[in-house]
């Protein structure tokens, strides 16, 4: 196992470059384990302290439950190889840092190199052990690793019921270590505009805030800090403006100077040098360090700079819940695919996220954490340096299909600058944090502030997945048109109507809205909610199986009559001489594939599905899936539709199990991972074609027309096709789904039809 994780990850996370200057100093805080029991002598272990063992999560980056595992023993900080690592392993560790469980575990020092001993090697846990010196291992100190496999954990974010979180364990270690850093406006630019983009530099420091000394600041700390807070470029600063205002000022210095490269994600990954607490003068003839950043196109209220700052146009985020995160997908040959996650690392995201108009990353994330793609996998071992313009100026190996699966698809959380818009906006009266009644701040002519409610006459799930957005509580489950039940708040008047959005904005008052308030229901029963959730469904179409099974069928009248009963047919079909003549029907497969986070379901429960005899099953939405033939000017010259009678698992990746089956009124649903086909035999699974006269045509197809199941992207909801039908046959190409090509390439799609032929008789 070692020396796989030496060929193979060689190059990851490039944290080995930190260096031991910068990670000596930012050290995390700790947690003290409960006492550990005497280990039985058939399991080897080493010989476990007396004392509690200390426990702590350390590198970068790190969350309070996630990070480089280090032990104390014999008065010194050390760390854990990977070799023999397990999920067991971590679960333990896990425990003794207060958690319930574990998620994960990361090998090859994903959080950065340690320090000091390696205390532990070949650790062998079996699961029910109250402290890791307990488990089997080479004992302490007897390791033949180097700091390129320290062992990290990732923890389940819930803590255990009473458990007491000890950070009092070498508290002046704690000291030195930038974790949190923001810019303080001065008093002379005291109305700020969010974000905001310049100011001194202060970082957090013991229950307040300190500065930085500015001898030998350079522009590639400025981009550092800028990529920190959300921009992805720096400007220069005018320091005699700030300098007499700096002077009044008794400033602390925490750090005496920062010596970055600008490829980091964090100033802890610079080198610093810290003040030292008994110096007269920490900062002498110089002042604390000013920085100002440029926001990206989205955050900026200058339109003029806006235009000039175009953001990548071959690089997209998609399936994520907030601004600047989701999968990592890149142009080529005018057609989206996305990148693989092996050694994906925060440097190669932080290029994808600056390019966008963001800052660095926070996360990289791997294992197709934000959805899987579906179409092509244009790259593999994406290695930047962190300085390059563009993700394409990186080294990457092309791949082939046994390289990569889309279970590996690489994803991102970028910084983003802090608006403020969560203080906007609360939900009330709901059982949990994710539900409740809406209500927003609004301010009179007067300038007074308070909070009302939000009409629910309008109020669908894009408005939901905005809102569920802006409060930080990721996607939209439902969108409530009225909330009587939650009537516990002592907030009655309405203040905002007609609320309409795209479903991609950061705050509701981007949306459409009233000018004045325009009402018809009661606020006190109709007031709009949500429903939010951490993760979502995403359905998408496999547009090529359409393409490769598509055929045209003239079938009998006698053999319709159930289709008819269920509106599958044209209107026509109605004049038609029944039993006798045919229908001719445009015929293909489709299977609908939840790329997405969590299962998708239906909207309404079993208890009001519909029975219809004819078929033999229960409808359980009203309308599933549209079928459309459309002209050049995108009018209907045929349509079909598609009742969801039976939405269930028909197969699954390797390794999901399959969870829904409607035979028997089972449970109808898509499991993540999983697809339902709709075979061309079965009945509906056509459009109408009788009356269409030959010519070129465009075939739509849309899962989930009127987006009644919430999803984490409904822009791949649809697919086209250039479709030629020459009267006896019928010919389909350049199938894809809605979003999957350049806007180019689109538009060269959309002029295919031709003008004067696609006529209904």
């Amino acid at each position: 196992m070692k020396s796989r994780h030496r060929q193979q990850l060689a190059f990851s996370l490039l944290f080995g470059l930190w260096l031991p200057c910068c990670l000596a100093q930012t050290t995390p805080s700790s947690t003290t384990a409960s006492p550990a029991p005497t280990p039985s002598p058939s399991s080897p272990s080493p010989q476990p302290q007396t004392e509690r063992l200390k426990v702590r999560l350390a590198g970068f980056p790190r969350k309070h439950n996630e990070g480089r595992v280090e032990l104390f023993y014999k008065g010194e900080w050390g760390t854990i190889c990977d070799d023999d690592f397990s999920i067991t392993n971590a679960n333990v560790l896990c425990r003794q840092l207060g958690f319930v469980s574990a998620t994960g575990w990361t090998h090859s020092a994903k959080y950065g190199k340690g320090q000091g001993k390696i205390w532990l090697d070949n650790v062998q846990c079996s699961g029910g052990e109250r402290s890791i010196d307990v488990c089997k291992s080479r004992g302490w100190g007897n390791s033949d690793c180097t700091h390129d496999e320290d062992a990290g954990v990732v923890c389940k974010d819930e803590r255990i019921p009473g458990f007491v979180d000890s950070n009092v364990i070498d508290a002046h270690v704690d000291e030195n270590k930038i974790e949190v850093v923001r810019l303080r406006p001065v008093v002379a630019v005291a109305k700020k505009k969010m974000p905001i983009t310049e100011g001194v530099v202060e970082v957090k420091y013991k229950d307040g805030w300190a500065q930085i000394c500015d001898q030998g600041w350079t522009i590639k700390n400025t981009r550092v800090v800028c990529g920190m807070l959300g921009f992805p470029h720096e400007r220069k600063v005018n320091k005699n403006f700030y300098k007499l205002y700096l002077e009044r000022q008794k400033s602390f210095f925490h750090v005496h100077s920062v010596a970055c490269t600008g490829s980091e994600v964090h100033l802890a990954a610079c080198q610093l040098e810290f003040s030292k607490p008994n110096a007269t003068s920490t900062c002498q003839g110089g002042m604390a360090v000013v920085v100002s950043c440029m926001p990206g196109p989205q955050f900026m209220q200058n339109s003029g700079l806006k235009k000039k700052l175009k953001i990548s146009s071959n690089v997209r985020l998609k399936g994520g819940a907030r601004l600047g995160e989701g999968r990592v997908e890149v142009l080529k040959d005018n057609e989206w695919g996305t990148v693989c996650d092996d050694r994906w690392n925060l440097q190669s995201a932080s290029v994808v996220c600056r390019e966008l108009g963001f800052g660095t990353a926070k996360e990289a994330l791997t294992g197709g954490r934000m959805g899987q793609g579906m179409g092509p996998i244009y790259m593999n071992e994406v290695k930047c340096l962190g300085l390059e313009k563009s993700v394409w100026n990186c080294p990457f190996k092309n791949i082939t299909s046994e390289d990569c699966q889309h279970m590996e698809d690489a994803a991102v959380r970028c910084n983003v600058p802090y608006l403020g818009l969560e203080n906007l906006i609360r939900i009330t009266g709901g059982r949990t944090r994710y539900e409740g009644r809406l209500e927003v701040l609004s301010t009179d002519s007067n300038g007074t502030q308070s909070w009302g409610l939000i009409c629910g006459e309008t109020w669908s799930t894009k408005e939901a997945m905005v809102a569920c957005r802006q409060l930080g509580l990721n996607y939209a489950n439902q969108g409530l048109k009225e909330t009587w039940y939650w009537d516990s708040s002592n907030v009655t008047d309405m203040v905002m109507s007609g609320v309409k959005c795209m479903g991609n904005e950061m705050s509701l008052s981007q949306c459409q809205h009233h000018k004045t308030l325009s009402c018809q229901k009661s606020a006190a029963k109709f007031a709009a909610g949500v429903i939010c959730s951490d993760t979502a469904s995403d359905l998408v179409l496999n547009a090529p199986l359409v393409q490769q099974t598509v055929y045209i069928e003239d079938r009998p009248l006698h053999m319709l009559y159930c289709a008819a009963e269920e509106d599958c047919l044209s209107k026509s079909a109605a004049k038609a001489n029944w039993p006798y003549g045919h229908r001719r029907l445009l015929r293909f497969s489709s299977q609908i594939h939840n790329i997405g986070r969590a299962d998708f379901k239906p909207k309404a429960g079993r208890h009001s599905w519909i029975w219809h005899a004819c078929h033999g099953h229960y409808h359980s939405m009203d309308i599933f899936t549209h079928y459309d033939l459309l002209n050049s000017n995108g009018t209907k010259v045929a349509e079909g539709h598609k009742a969801s009678f039976c939405l269930e698992d028909t197969d699954c990746q390797e390794g999901v199990s399959k969870r829904y089956e409607c035979a028997n009124f089972g449970d109808q649903g898509i499991t993540v991972g999983c697809w339902d086909l709709y075979r061309h035999d079965i009945d509906c699974q056509w459009i109408d074609i009788t009356d269409v006269r030959p010519g070129n045509y465009i075939l739509q197809i849309v899962i989930n027309p009127n987006q009644e199941v919430a999803e984490s992207d409904f822009t791949n909801n649809g697919m086209k096709c250039n479709c030629k039908y020459d009267g006896h046959r019928i010919w389909l190409h350049n199938c894809h789904v809605g979003d999957a090509f350049s806007e180019e390439a689109e538009r060269r799609f959309e002029k295919y039809p031709g003008q004067l032929n696609n006529q209904v008789s």
